[in-house]
């Protein structure tokens, strides 16, 4: 695979690099539960609607309780997947106020480190969500930018129905495109972070 994206929770992956969801791309999402507003299997329901119009490749941990995410425990598994895949970049979540997304930043950090014994990435990126633009904990600086169809990101997130929520709205997440876009000279744009790029 050329991309690993990994999401702490089905719909990251819409939510911050929709660009990046095509064939060449496999994401691994680090658990999934049954929630008030859904089911877990409602939710892979959800999940595989979006599979179906980006064709993207998953595997979901089963051993994870969201909200309890494990540090070790994920870097194991993380480690295990760039051994099985050596994709030439990966994407992780920025590490947000969410206690989920820190966990798997800090796993995914340490798991992309230079090693001996682990398949050396080329190109890791940080990919943002509307919470993070919100309520920031630590800052994010773009330094990178993908143009993108915003009515297609927006299609995607509206499959995921139990996900859509007045705090990342598809008003949202348009606003966002436009100010990334802005800045990118373009008109709608998601944005990345380096965190190492080598040609």
């Amino acid at each position: 695979m050329k991309t690993l994206i990994i999401a702490p929770h089905i719909d990251d992956e819409v939510l911050g690099c929709s660009a990046f969801l095509t064939e060449d791309s496999f994401v691994l999402y680090c658990g999934v539960q049954d929630r008030e507003v859904i089911s877990a299997e409602g939710r892979l329901e959800e999940l595989e609607a979006v599979r179906k119009k980006t064709g993207f490749d998953y595997h979901i941990l089963k051993d994870t309780k969201e909200n309890e995410y494990d540090l070790f425990l994920l870097l194991n598994h993380f480690e295990a997947c760039l051994h099985d895949l050596k994709p030439e970049q990966v994407l992780i979540p920025h590490p947000s106020y969410n206690q989920d997304h820190r966990t798997v930043y800090e796993a995914s950090f340490t798991a992309l480190r230079p090693h001996d014994e682990i398949p050396f990435t080329k190109k890791v990126l940080v990919y943002e969500q509307p919470h993070t633009f919100f309520w920031r904990r630590k800052r994010f600086s773009p330094n990178y930018f993908i143009e993108i169809d915003i009515n297609f990101k927006v299609y995607l997130y509206e499959l995921m129905k139990s996900q859509v929520r007045p705090f990342r709205s598809p008003e949202h997440l348009r606003m966002m495109a436009v100010l990334r876009g802005g800045q990118s000279n373009m008109e709608y744009a998601e944005a990345y972070e380096i965190l190492r790029w080598i040609d």
